[in-house]
């Protein structure tokens, strides 16, 4: 089961929950940290939100053949990430409802949805701009 630290985020952005529950099923991560991005404002007519994923993947390890002083052949365990970034990028773009993202390099993905919010008894609605990033957790 992977764990989620959420003690940072307010909880508000949809797409990020989404992104949340998704990264938990995945066997690769190890961990999720969800916090809210200094970025985040409200003014009357638009709300934009915006939070930071940090992602902490699972080890895996391998068996390889080296030699040793270079004629005695040894065998050598090595921990590697189960996943990087650009793994990530191909399973999320892989899913229906998250897709690929806006922007995408070597530490991070960002994912920027906007959508029209009209809350019922008024004229006006308002725009809500949620910015979502995932990077990388180094351990």
């Amino acid at each position: 089961m992977t764990e989620v630290e959420s003690s940072g985020w307010a909880g508000e952005g949809v797409f990020t929950q989404v992104l949340v529950d998704h990264l938990q099923s995945l066997p690769e991560v190890r961990m999720v940290r969800v916090e809210d991005a200094p970025a985040s404002r409200s003014e009357a007519d638009y709300n934009f939100i915006s939070n930071e994923i940090f992602v902490d993947f699972s080890d895996r390890t391998e068996t390889t053949r080296a030699l040793r002083f270079g004629f005695i052949p040894v065998n050598r365990t090595v921990a590697r990430k189960a996943m990087t970034i650009a793994d990530l990028e191909r399973v999320l773009t892989g899913t229906p409802h998250i897709g690929a993202p806006d922007y995408s390099d070597d530490g991070m993905l960002q994912y920027l949805r906007a959508e029209r919010v009209v809350p019922p008894y008024q004229t006006r609605g308002y725009k809500l701009v949620e910015l979502v990033r995932i990077y990388e957790l180094k351990s």
